[in-house]
């Protein structure tokens, strides 16, 4: 079954709208860990927006299950990895202006960069995810910078899945093909919702694990969140 990552940056967002501490980012992760979450993850940016650095830190000894932290690796993010030492990092491109992530790492034009963030990572123990496009080249890139896993950004897969669901998934599969054969894990997130979630788990068997976050948060206003993450989980079963 693959893992379910729940990721809490929406939870920071509706608290910061209003200062305070409600609702408790902290008692959120330690409820989603309790309604069946395999994973917590965050993506702090530079701005604080949402997750704040000091969320990081108060989460460090909360997380039972498996903690993701991604982000742009700068000098600030590195260090916060490294004084976490989460289970698992996540390395995205995106622009500290960027509302969301918009696009994968170009592993090629970015080898030397990423090859000493990996090593970075790895010399501390923690596993290392880069974020790609399903890209085949992408793919090999990350693998020749020593990546733990690959992240696909699965947006375009969410965007044209409502039109032809063959069409939006086949990049995905040669994206994951590709990694299984060269020995990269593999994950994914973006835009993954309880519409689109289950078709992509199932054309993807080597799938490990999906960080979902505004979705998620967004279908949990209806429906509860121990009950949504339970849809989610659904969604992931093969069984």
């Amino acid at each position: 079954m693959t893992r379910l990552s729940v990721n809490i940056n929406k939870i920071a967002t509706i608290r910061n709208a209003r200062g305070g501490n409600n609702p408790n980012l902290v008692q959120v992760a330690i409820d989603c860990e309790r309604f069946g979450a395999q994973g917590i993850t965050v993506h702090p940016r530079p701005d604080e927006r949402h997750i704040r650095y000091q969320d990081v830190l108060d989460l460090k000894d909360v997380v039972t299950t498996e903690f993701n932290i991604e982000g742009n690796p700068d000098d600030r993010f590195i260090e916060l990895v490294k004084r976490v030492k989460p289970d698992q990092v996540t390395l995205v491109p995106d622009a500290p202006d960027a509302i969301t992530s918009n696009a994968g790492w170009d592993t090629i034009r970015n080898a030397d960069h990423l090859r000493k963030l990996v090593d970075t990572f790895k010399s501390d123990g923690i596993r290392v995810s880069i974020f790609v496009d399903a890209d085949e080249r992408m793919v090999d890139g990350a693998k020749a910078v020593g990546t733990d896993r690959i992240e696909l950004y699965t947006e375009p897969y969410a965007t044209h899945y409502p039109d032809n669901q063959e069409a939006a998934i086949a990049p995905f599969v040669r994206a994951a093909q590709r990694a299984n054969e060269i020995g990269l894990d593999l994950n994914a997130g973006h835009d993954l919702s309880l519409e689109n979630l289950r078709y992509f788990n199932e054309q993807i068997p080597y799938l490990k694990e999906v960080s979902i976050g505004h979705a998620l948060i967004c279908d949990a206003l209806y429906f509860g969140l121990e009950n949504t993450i339970q849809m989610y989980l659904r969604c992931l079963n093969r069984d």
